[in-house]
Parts: structure tokens; C-alpha cells; sequence
């Protein structure tokens, strides 16, 4: 039996194979070849299958072999060397200790008095979900006998090759393969369940004992429920930083829970935050969404709420990816899985064009829209050379991308319109349906030139357009915002229902661009985002309304958020909604009509603190919404917690307003 199960570990084992050769050397006795191997890495990542795999190895060599489970060693040093017995008596013998991470304390006396006393030609494995103490990888005396391997997940060719030797059907591989994102763990686990809980649309679904065996494979023991809230959040927020775990969950410890989080090993870091595996992320998100779904929308909400704020309030320079982890609450919507790439694969950041860049990005541009393009670039380049972002890769600092969003004030300038056609559609565009007024202005995606990914969604399309939606969001006096795509009718069926297709194909070179606008008069940023983030099958008002409530509601939170300042507050949404319809003056009218309804929220006592909440938050001057809360003497959380509840109230009461006229 024995060597049967060893044949058909032979079949399914994928991958590992410079761990195997590695330990093939040695077993071969090679000198050059390490006697310790550390294997450590998530779970579900494949330890064990690994060492079982190299167990067949050492046994087909002729080997003894000692196999222990560090869930069952004493907390004796002397009960595992007696276990381990063979491995300092006998020579050849391999030993094997799997789930070390549940005897870690042994690993000083393992380096400093087990190891050094094993007999002759003998090899130790150690598996683990943490990585050694970093001394002794750093050891002089160990560096040539000591091989660490922190396991990856696999390609997606391996991820896939397992998918079709389970026969799982070709439309369903995608979804699986993203829901496993190549941990061994999942994708063993999906192709053992091959199709079942696929419904009729075809869609794979993880079933609950699916969900059972991942969430005890992958991640253990969650301390507390305070614990596992935070796991809920990481695995829906893209990235996760002690203040957001402070903002969604201000009745707990953030420091500590982030703490925690930091030292899970299928947590990575980046400098946004901390972000788990894909599996692990996936399985809880799942998890959460099949055990308690009104939860599950309630956390994504609070997140989305939080992202909200900050785009409204915080500093410029922390606001550009903003829109980018809303949207990523929201990526399997249909809209967004058109428009949105969120791969970590070959991850870029952006940085200021620097005079240095520029013979790069004029040969990018060249390269792929030809020279007439590139003079092109090469004038915005002059007139606004802030404008322009340059994406690098994380992992090598090379430039692959460029990408200018340009602002420019009305009235149009005459150079402009005569050296750039598609800058000229557009305000041929705007001409036509409303004109710019002077003191407004444009915003343009003039440029999204990434060679190896042109112009398909990608990150460098997802960095870009949350920093034109943030720019958008913040800036005074913007009346149209503008994308530009050369395949213009693949990208009218990706931007449906975002962005309106002007019909103007302006002829730059050899190509023809698709223009596409947003009216940011008729709704703002915040609304426009709001639409994303609607339940989809939320019911149609119940009376008359230009606006949906997700729009109304947004519409609300952006006039409370320009309410001390007229002037930006006259252009709001919410002047466009029916309550201002019949106002004389509808600004100041708009105004007082806000301040009124946040105080009639304190005729309730339930409603007391909220109405104290939005008075210091929007109407105080407190500068931020920390000021606000030490203003009336709560933590940060707690006032967090009553603007929510004031928001709420406030919208519902309002929107009834909306709904049934002024009482």
C-alpha cells in the first residue's frame, strides 16, 4: 500500500523541482550538498505534500527515516532527542519534522545541541509556516549547510496544468484559479470538488465544507473575535493600515490587532499596508459572505464609507490610490471586472516626470503611437510637465509606463487647439453642450501609454484613472473630465454606463481616437463613485427623483462637506436633486435646510450624539475630523462611530424629504 500511495504522489506532485533536486544531491552525498533543510511558508501552500514527497525519495535511497509532527512534541527537549532517537545513533537516517512552527521553542537548542551531535551522512527537514531566527541563516558556520526555502504559490501554467488533470470544466478554470490565487491547498480542495456549487450561470462557488477545510488549513486558531473582524477587514480591504483598522473598527485595539495581523504568515507588506495571500483573502471573503452575509455587507460599507472620507478630507498626498481600494471592494461587480485590473503581478508605482525620463517616454510614445504622437507628448511635456506620471516596476525600477492627465482653463487656448486634435474634440465637445465658463476648466487622460500592455486594463490603467477620479473629486471649478483610447469601440463597451462616448474621433498620425467625458456639473465625483457602490438590485425610489438614493445619499455628504464654503457649495449635486427644486434661493435656502434637519436628529435622544457628531464635524470649523472629536472630548473612534449613525439619519430623514416634498 505503502508504495502504491508513494507512485501516485509521484503523479499528482507538481513543481518543487529546485527543492528535489537539491535534496537529491545531498542524498547522493553530495559534499557541496547541505544536511539541513528548512521549508517554511503559509498554510495550504504545500510543506507537508513536499515532505512527503521528499520522505519517498529518502526511502527509495535505502534510508531509515524519523518522521515527527510538531504538534505532538513535549515541551521536553529530552522527549523529542529520545524520539528522534535514530537520528544521533544511526548513520544515513533522515529526519523529518513537519508543523514546526507548534514547537518553535526548540529551535535554539535544536542549532545549539541536538544538531551538532547527528551521526554521519545524516539530513534534517524542518517545515513550518515562520521562517528560522535570522542568525542562524546568518551564521558563518551554518551558511553551507543550511538551504531555506520559503515556499511559493503556483505559476499559473501549474495552477491550470492541476485544473485540467481534475478535469474541471475550461469555463469554470478562471474563476477557481482566481479564487485559489495558486495555493495548493485551494486549488486541491477546488478540484476534488471539480464542479458542485456551480449554479446556473456557471459560476464556481467554494461549498461550505470547502470553505471548513480552508479557513483550518490556511489560517488556524483565531485568538479572539476582535481577531477575526480584522481578518474580515483585511480580506476585503486591498490593502490594510493600522488607521483604517482604527476607522472600521474603533471598539477595539487597532495596534494590537495590526500587530497580529503583521505576523501572520500568509500576510504580506507593502508600503500601503498589509494584504493577505489570495487564497487566504478569498477564503475568508467567502467564508464571511456564505456565514453571515449582512455582516459581510456592513464591513464593506464601513470600508467604503472610510474611503469616502478620505477622498473628501484627507491630505493631498495620501489621497491618490483612494479610489483605487474603493473600487476594490466592488471588483466583482460587472462594471468594474470590465474596466479593472487588480493583479499584484509586476506591481508599479508612479512618480513625477523628471527631466531625465523624457527621451523614455518620447520613445515609448514613438514606439507605440508613432511620431506624430510623440511631438505631441513632447509639447504637453513643455506646458505641463506636471502633469505626467511615470510608472516603474517595484520589483527592478524600470520604466514602463507613462501617462498625462492635463488641467487646462477655460477659455480654450488658441495653440492648443491648433497643435492637438484630440485636446480641440474636446472642446468642440464642450462647446456643443455647455460651455466652460471662465474660471471652470478641463481635466483630460491625454496619455496612457504602456508598451507591453497597451491600453488594456491593467495596474498602470488602475493607478491612473484613481488619480484623474481624485484629482477630479477635489478640485474646484472642474466641468468635464476626459478619457482618450485608440480602440474606441472596445473601450465604449468597457466604460458603459461611466463615461458617455462623445462620437468625436479625432485622427492624430496614422490612428483614430475614441474620446469619452464625464459632465461633473450634472454630478459630482462622490455620486458618480456612489453609483459603483450601490447594491445592484436595490429597489427604484418610491416617488419622483432625478437621482438615485445612492447618488442622493453621496450628493448629502458632499454638500455637508462644502457647507461653510458658498461659493463650492453652489456647485453640489444636491441642488440638482427635487428638494431644491422650488427653492428662491437655493443655496443659502439648501443651507439652512441642512443645518435644520441635523438638528431636528436631536429630538430623539437616540439621536443626540450623531446631531453632536455632524455639528462639530461640518458646521464647527474644526479642520479635520480628529479636531472634531477632541473638540467634544471623545476618542477618535467613538465619534467616528456617532458621525455614522448621524450620516445615516441624516440621509434617511432627507431622503423622505426627497421622496414625499417638505413637511
Amino acid at each position: 500500500m505503502g508504495e502504491r500511495l508513494s507512485r501516485a504522489r509521484v503523479r499528482a506532485f507538481i513543481g518543487r523541482d529546485e527543492q528535489l533536486g537539491r535534496f537529491g544531491e545531498a542524498l547522493a552525498g553530495d559534499p557541496q550538498a547541505p544536511f539541513a533543510f528548512y521549508v517554511c511558508g503559509p498554510g495550504g501552500i504545500g510543506k507537508s505534500t513536499l515532505l512527503r514527497r521528499l520522505a519517498d525519495h529518502a526511502r527509495a535511497a535505502g534510508r531509515l527515516l524519523v518522521e515527527l509532527d510538531g504538534r505532538f512534541v513535549s515541551h521536553d527537549p529530552a522527549d523529542f532527542a529520545h524520539a528522534a532517537g535514530p537520528f544521533l545513533d544511526v548513520p544515513g537516517t533522515v529526519l523529518f519534522v513537519d508543523s514546526f512552527e507548534h514547537c518553535q521553542w526548540l529551535e535554539s537548542w535544536l542549532w545549539h545541541h541536538f544538531l551538532p551531535r547527528a551521526a554521519d551522512d545524516t539530513l534534517v527537514v524542518l517545515a513550518g509556516r515562520r521562517a528560522p531566527q535570522p542568525q542562524w541563516t546568518a551564521d558563518p558556520a551554518w551558511t553551507g549547510l543550511l538551504h531555506v526555502t520559503e515556499l511559493e504559490p503556483f505559476s499559473p501554467e501549474q495552477a491550470h496544468s492541476l485544473l485540467v488533470a481534475a478535469q474541471i470544466r475550461p469555463e469554470l478554470r478562471e474563476r477557481v484559479l482566481r479564487f485559489a490565487g495558486g495555493n495548493p491547498l485551494a486549488l486541491s480542495l477546488a478540484a476534488a470538488a471539480g464542479s458542485e456549487g456551480c449554479s446556473r450561470e456557471e459560476i464556481w462557488a467554494p461549498s461550505a465544507d470547502v470553505l471548513r477545510t480552508l479557513l483550518t488549513g490556511l489560517i488556524g486558531e483565531v485568538p479572539t473575535a476582535a481577531h477575526r473582524r480584522a481578518l474580515e477587514v483585511a480580506a476585503q480591504a486591498h490593502s490594510t493600515s493600522e488607521e483604517l483598522l482604527d476607522a472600521v473598527l474603533p471598539e477595539e485595539d487597532a495596534h494590537l490587532l495590526f500587530s497580529w495581523l503583521r505576523d501572520l504568515p500568509f500576510i504580506e507588506s507593502t508600503h500601503q499596508g498589509l494584504y493577505p495571500h489570495d487564497a487566504a483573502r478569498e477564503t475568508l471573503a467567502a467564508d464571511l459572505r456564505w456565514r453571515a452575509p449582512h455582516a459581510f455587507e456592513t464591513m464593506r460599507r464601513r470600508l467604503a464609507d472610510e474611503y469616502l472620507r478620505l477622498l473628501r478630507e484627507a491630505p493631498e498626498e495620501r489621497v491618490w490610490t483612494v479610489t483605487d481600494e474603493l473600487f476594490y471592494l466592488f471588483r466583482e461587480g460587472e462594471t468594474l471586472a470590465r474596466l479593472r485590473s487588480w493583479s499584484r503581478e509586476e506591481e508599479v508605482h508612479d512618480r513625477p516626470l523628471h527631466p531625465d525620463d523624457l527621451d523614455e517616454v518620447l520613445r515609448m510614445a514613438e514606439e507605440t503611437e508613432g511620431p506624430a504622437s510623440a511631438a505631441l507628448v513632447r509639447y504637453w511635456a513643455g506646458r505641463q510637465p506636471r502633469a505626467f506620471s511615470v510608472y516603474r516596476l517595484v520589483s527592478t525600477g524600470r520604466i514602463v509606463a507613462f501617462t498625462a492627465r492635463l488641467a487646462l482653463p477655460a477659455p480654450a487656448d488658441p495653440q492648443d487647439l491648433a497643435t492637438d486634435p484630440v485636446v480641440a474634440a474636446a472642446w468642440q465637445y464642450c462647446d456643443t453642450l455647455a460651455a466652460v465658463s471662465p474660471g471652470e476648466h478641463i481635466g483630460i487622460s491625454r496619455f496612457s501609454v504602456y508598451p507591453e500592455r497597451y491600453q488594456v486594463p491593467s495596474r498602470v490603467t488602475d493607478l491612473s484613472s484613481s488619480r484623474a477620479q481624485a484629482e477630479a473629486a477635489r478640485s474646484r471649478g472642474r466641468a468635464y473630465g476626459f478619457a482618450v483610447f485608440r480602440d474606441a469601440e472596445t473601450w465604449a463597451a468597457r466604460v458603459r454606463g461611466t463615461l458617455e462616448d462623445t462620437g468625436a474621433r479625432p485622427r492624430v498620425g496614422d490612428h483614430t481616437y475614441g474620446l469619452f467625458a464625464a459632465d461633473w456639473r450634472r454630478e459630482s465625483v462622490e455620486a458618480w463613485l456612489q453609483r459603483f457602490i450601490a447594491a445592484p438590485d436595490a429597489p427604484a425610489p418610491a416617488g419622483p427623483s432625478p437621482v438615485s438614493r445612492a447618488a442622493f445619499d453621496g450628493a448629502v455628504r458632499e454638500a455637508l462637506a462644502h457647507w461653510r464654503d458658498a461659493q463650492a457649495f453652489a456647485a453640489c449635486a444636491l441642488l440638482r436633486a427635487r428638494l431644491a427644486a422650488d427653492l428662491v434661493d437655493p443655496v443659502e435656502e439648501l443651507r439652512t435646510l441642512l443645518r435644520r434637519a441635523v438638528d431636528e436628529l436631536g429630538r430623539d435622544p437616540r439621536g443626540v450624539r450623531a446631531r453632536e457628531a455632524l455639528t462639530a464635524g461640518y458646521f464647527s470649523g474644526a479642520p479635520t475630523q480628529e479636531a472634531a472629536a477632541r473638540r467634544l472630548g471623545l476618542p477618535y473612534g467613538t465619534y467616528r462611530r456617532h458621525l455614522r449613525q448621524g450620516l445615516d439619519l441624516l440621509c434617511e430623514a432627507l431622503w423622505d424629504e426627497e421622496l414625499h416634498g417638505r413637511r
